[in-house]
Protein backbone atom coordinates (compact mmCIF):
# COMPACT_ATOMS: atom_id res chain seq x y z
CA UNK A 1 0.00 0.00 0.00
CA UNK A 2 2.96 2.33 0.61
CA UNK A 3 4.03 1.75 -3.00
CA UNK A 4 0.51 2.50 -4.26
CA UNK A 5 0.44 5.70 -2.20
CA UNK A 6 3.79 6.74 -3.70
CA UNK A 7 2.46 6.44 -7.25
CA UNK A 8 -0.87 8.00 -6.28
CA UNK A 9 0.82 11.04 -4.74
CA UNK A 10 3.09 11.47 -7.77
CA UNK A 11 0.16 11.35 -10.18
CA UNK A 12 -1.94 13.82 -8.18
CA UNK A 13 0.95 16.29 -8.06
CA UNK A 14 1.35 16.02 -11.81
CA UNK A 15 -2.36 16.71 -12.25
CA UNK A 16 -1.92 19.88 -10.15
CA UNK A 17 -4.91 18.87 -8.08
CA UNK A 18 -3.34 18.33 -4.69
CA UNK A 19 -0.59 20.55 -3.30
CA UNK A 20 -0.31 20.47 0.43
CA UNK A 21 -3.93 19.38 0.66
CA UNK A 22 -5.27 22.46 -1.23
CA UNK A 23 -6.95 22.48 -4.62
CA UNK A 24 -4.90 24.79 -6.83
CA UNK A 25 -5.98 24.04 -10.38
CA UNK A 26 -7.95 26.90 -11.97
CA UNK A 27 -9.37 24.54 -14.56
CA UNK A 28 -10.66 22.33 -11.78
CA UNK A 29 -12.44 25.29 -10.15
CA UNK A 30 -13.87 26.38 -13.50
CA UNK A 31 -15.27 22.90 -13.99
CA UNK A 32 -16.90 22.97 -10.55
CA UNK A 33 -18.44 26.35 -11.38
CA UNK A 34 -19.87 25.05 -14.64
CA UNK A 35 -21.30 21.80 -13.28
CA UNK A 36 -22.13 23.00 -9.78
CA UNK A 37 -23.60 26.42 -10.60
CA UNK A 38 -24.40 27.03 -14.26
CA UNK A 39 -25.99 23.70 -15.11
CA UNK A 40 -28.29 23.50 -12.04
CA UNK A 41 -29.44 27.07 -12.68
CA UNK A 42 -30.36 26.19 -16.26
CA UNK A 43 -32.27 23.03 -15.34
CA UNK A 44 -33.92 24.23 -12.13
CA UNK A 45 -35.48 22.17 -9.31
CA UNK A 46 -35.82 19.18 -11.64
CA UNK A 47 -32.09 18.75 -11.08
CA UNK A 48 -32.90 17.36 -7.62
CA UNK A 49 -36.40 15.95 -7.98
CA UNK A 50 -36.23 13.98 -11.23
CA UNK A 51 -34.65 10.61 -11.84
CA UNK A 52 -32.89 11.22 -15.15
CA UNK A 53 -30.15 13.53 -13.71
CA UNK A 54 -28.71 10.38 -12.09
CA UNK A 55 -27.51 9.44 -15.57
CA UNK A 56 -25.59 12.71 -15.72
CA UNK A 57 -23.71 11.89 -12.51
CA UNK A 58 -22.64 8.65 -14.19
CA UNK A 59 -21.77 10.26 -17.51
CA UNK A 60 -19.82 13.22 -16.14
CA UNK A 61 -17.13 11.22 -14.24
CA UNK A 62 -16.87 8.74 -17.10
CA UNK A 63 -16.21 11.51 -19.61
CA UNK A 64 -13.92 13.57 -17.37
CA UNK A 65 -11.69 10.74 -16.20
CA UNK A 66 -10.72 9.73 -19.72
CA UNK A 67 -9.05 13.12 -20.24
CA UNK A 68 -6.83 12.31 -17.25
CA UNK A 69 -5.97 8.68 -17.94
CA UNK A 70 -5.08 9.30 -21.60
CA UNK A 71 -1.84 10.76 -20.26
CA UNK A 72 -1.14 7.98 -17.77
CA UNK A 73 1.26 5.87 -19.84
CA UNK A 74 1.17 7.50 -23.27
CA UNK A 75 2.22 10.78 -21.67
CA UNK A 76 5.07 9.06 -19.88
CA UNK A 77 6.26 7.74 -23.25
CA UNK A 78 6.11 11.19 -24.85
CA UNK A 79 8.01 12.78 -21.95
CA UNK A 80 10.54 9.89 -21.97
CA UNK A 81 9.91 9.22 -18.29
CA UNK A 82 8.33 5.78 -18.66
CA UNK A 83 11.69 4.02 -18.52
CA UNK A 84 12.56 5.84 -15.30
CA UNK A 85 9.26 4.87 -13.70
CA UNK A 86 9.58 1.24 -14.74
CA UNK A 87 13.17 1.10 -13.50
CA UNK A 88 12.08 1.76 -9.91
CA UNK A 89 11.55 -1.00 -7.35
CA UNK A 90 7.79 -0.37 -7.41
CA UNK A 91 5.84 -3.52 -8.29
CA UNK A 92 3.80 -3.57 -11.48
CA UNK A 93 0.44 -3.72 -9.74
CA UNK A 94 1.33 -0.73 -7.51
CA UNK A 95 2.14 1.44 -10.53
CA UNK A 96 -1.07 0.46 -12.28
CA UNK A 97 -3.37 0.79 -9.25
CA UNK A 98 -1.71 4.08 -8.29
CA UNK A 99 -2.38 5.60 -11.70
CA UNK A 100 -5.97 4.35 -11.75
CA UNK A 101 -6.53 5.52 -8.19
CA UNK A 102 -5.20 9.03 -8.87
CA UNK A 103 -7.62 9.50 -11.76
CA UNK A 104 -10.54 8.20 -9.69
CA UNK A 105 -9.66 10.46 -6.74
CA UNK A 106 -9.43 13.54 -8.97
CA UNK A 107 -12.73 12.95 -10.74
CA UNK A 108 -14.63 11.79 -7.68
CA UNK A 109 -13.40 14.86 -5.80
CA UNK A 110 -14.82 17.06 -8.54
CA UNK A 111 -18.14 15.24 -8.41
CA UNK A 112 -18.41 15.42 -4.63
CA UNK A 113 -17.78 19.17 -4.73
CA UNK A 114 -20.24 19.78 -7.57
CA UNK A 115 -23.00 17.88 -5.75
CA UNK A 116 -23.39 20.19 -2.69
CA UNK A 117 -22.52 23.31 -4.69
CA UNK A 118 -25.44 22.53 -6.99
CA UNK A 119 -27.80 22.13 -4.02
CA UNK A 120 -26.69 25.44 -2.51
CA UNK A 121 -27.11 27.15 -5.88
CA UNK A 122 -30.64 25.85 -6.34
CA UNK A 123 -31.76 26.78 -2.83
CA UNK A 124 -30.44 30.32 -3.28
CA UNK A 125 -32.05 30.64 -6.72
CA UNK A 126 -35.43 29.24 -5.56
CA UNK A 127 -35.93 30.47 -1.98
CA UNK A 128 -39.73 30.27 -2.22
CA UNK A 129 -39.71 26.47 -2.52
CA UNK A 130 -39.15 23.88 0.14
CA UNK A 131 -35.48 23.05 0.71
CA UNK A 132 -34.23 21.30 -2.41
CA UNK A 133 -32.29 18.32 -1.14
CA UNK A 134 -31.52 14.80 -2.23
CA UNK A 135 -32.91 12.04 -0.07
CA UNK A 136 -30.14 10.23 1.85
CA UNK A 137 -30.57 7.12 -0.30
CA UNK A 138 -30.46 9.14 -3.54
CA UNK A 139 -27.35 11.03 -2.39
CA UNK A 140 -25.61 7.78 -1.48
CA UNK A 141 -26.64 6.27 -4.81
CA UNK A 142 -25.20 9.23 -6.73
CA UNK A 143 -21.94 9.01 -4.77
CA UNK A 144 -21.61 5.29 -5.48
CA UNK A 145 -22.49 5.52 -9.17
CA UNK A 146 -20.10 8.44 -9.66
CA UNK A 147 -17.26 6.53 -8.01
CA UNK A 148 -17.84 3.37 -10.04
CA UNK A 149 -18.23 5.38 -13.26
CA UNK A 150 -14.92 7.11 -12.53
CA UNK A 151 -13.31 3.72 -11.90
CA UNK A 152 -14.74 2.44 -15.18
CA UNK A 153 -13.33 5.37 -17.12
CA UNK A 154 -9.98 5.22 -15.34
CA UNK A 155 -9.43 1.50 -15.90
CA UNK A 156 -10.54 1.82 -19.52
CA UNK A 157 -8.28 4.85 -20.02
CA UNK A 158 -5.22 3.16 -18.52
CA UNK A 159 -5.83 0.05 -20.60
CA UNK A 160 -5.95 2.14 -23.78
CA UNK A 161 -2.98 4.29 -22.74
CA UNK A 162 -0.91 1.14 -22.30
CA UNK A 163 -1.42 0.19 -25.93
CA UNK A 164 -0.83 3.48 -27.77
CA UNK A 165 2.28 5.61 -28.20
CA UNK A 166 0.90 9.16 -27.98
CA UNK A 167 -1.60 11.04 -25.83
CA UNK A 168 -3.51 12.17 -28.92
CA UNK A 169 -4.08 8.57 -29.98
CA UNK A 170 -5.24 7.70 -26.47
CA UNK A 171 -7.66 10.63 -26.38
CA UNK A 172 -9.14 9.71 -29.76
CA UNK A 173 -9.58 6.07 -28.79
CA UNK A 174 -11.11 6.95 -25.43
CA UNK A 175 -13.51 9.45 -26.97
CA UNK A 176 -14.73 6.70 -29.28
CA UNK A 177 -15.08 4.26 -26.35
CA UNK A 178 -17.09 6.76 -24.31
CA UNK A 179 -19.38 7.51 -27.25
CA UNK A 180 -20.02 3.79 -27.72
CA UNK A 181 -20.83 3.40 -24.01
CA UNK A 182 -23.23 6.33 -24.15
CA UNK A 183 -24.98 5.38 -27.37
CA UNK A 184 -25.15 1.61 -26.87
CA UNK A 185 -27.99 1.69 -24.29
CA UNK A 186 -30.07 4.03 -26.45
CA UNK A 187 -29.50 1.96 -29.59
CA UNK A 188 -30.32 -1.25 -27.77
CA UNK A 189 -33.81 0.09 -27.03
CA UNK A 190 -34.63 -0.20 -30.74
CA UNK A 191 -34.32 -3.98 -30.53
CA UNK A 192 -36.34 -4.47 -27.34
CA UNK A 193 -40.07 -5.21 -27.10
CA UNK A 194 -42.24 -2.12 -26.67
CA UNK A 195 -43.23 -3.18 -23.18
CA UNK A 196 -39.61 -3.29 -22.07
CA UNK A 197 -38.88 0.10 -23.62
CA UNK A 198 -41.86 1.69 -21.87
CA UNK A 199 -40.78 0.20 -18.54
CA UNK A 200 -37.18 1.41 -18.89
CA UNK A 201 -38.16 4.91 -20.02
CA UNK A 202 -40.73 5.12 -17.24
CA UNK A 203 -38.12 4.08 -14.70
CA UNK A 204 -35.73 6.84 -15.71
CA UNK A 205 -38.48 9.46 -15.92
CA UNK A 206 -40.54 8.62 -12.83
CA UNK A 207 -38.64 5.97 -10.89
CA UNK A 208 -36.80 6.18 -7.60
CA UNK A 209 -33.43 7.95 -8.15
CA UNK A 210 -31.74 5.76 -5.55
CA UNK A 211 -32.97 2.54 -7.19
CA UNK A 212 -31.80 3.72 -10.62
CA UNK A 213 -28.41 4.75 -9.22
CA UNK A 214 -27.80 1.41 -7.53
CA UNK A 215 -28.97 -0.51 -10.60
CA UNK A 216 -26.45 1.42 -12.70
CA UNK A 217 -23.81 0.83 -10.03
CA UNK A 218 -24.28 -2.92 -10.27
CA UNK A 219 -23.63 -2.76 -14.02
CA UNK A 220 -20.57 -0.56 -13.56
CA UNK A 221 -19.19 -2.87 -10.88
CA UNK A 222 -19.11 -5.82 -13.25
CA UNK A 223 -17.46 -3.76 -16.00
CA UNK A 224 -14.95 -2.31 -13.53
CA UNK A 225 -13.85 -5.75 -12.36
CA UNK A 226 -13.36 -6.94 -15.93
CA UNK A 227 -11.37 -3.87 -17.04
CA UNK A 228 -9.14 -3.74 -13.96
CA UNK A 229 -8.26 -7.41 -14.36
CA UNK A 230 -7.62 -6.85 -18.07
CA UNK A 231 -5.31 -3.92 -17.29
CA UNK A 232 -3.42 -5.99 -14.72
CA UNK A 233 -2.98 -8.75 -17.27
CA UNK A 234 -1.88 -6.30 -19.99
CA UNK A 235 0.64 -4.45 -17.82
CA UNK A 236 3.98 -6.16 -18.44
CA UNK A 237 7.06 -4.18 -17.47
CA UNK A 238 9.48 -5.87 -19.83
CA UNK A 239 7.11 -5.51 -22.76
CA UNK A 240 6.60 -1.80 -22.07
CA UNK A 241 10.35 -1.21 -21.84
CA UNK A 242 10.92 -2.91 -25.19
CA UNK A 243 8.12 -0.89 -26.81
Amino acid sequence: MRDVWTVLRKELKELSVVDGGLITSLSFMAFVGLIGVVLPLQIGPVWVRATWPVMFWAWMPLFLVTTVTADSFAGERERHTLETLLATRLPDWAILIGKIGAAVVWVWMATMICLPVGLVTLNIAYPDQTPLLYTPSAALGVMVVAFLAALLGASMGVLVSLRVSTVRQAQQALTLCVMVLLLAPALSLRFMPNGWVDAIVGLFLHGDPAAVAFAMSATFLGLDAFLVLAALARFQRTRLLLS
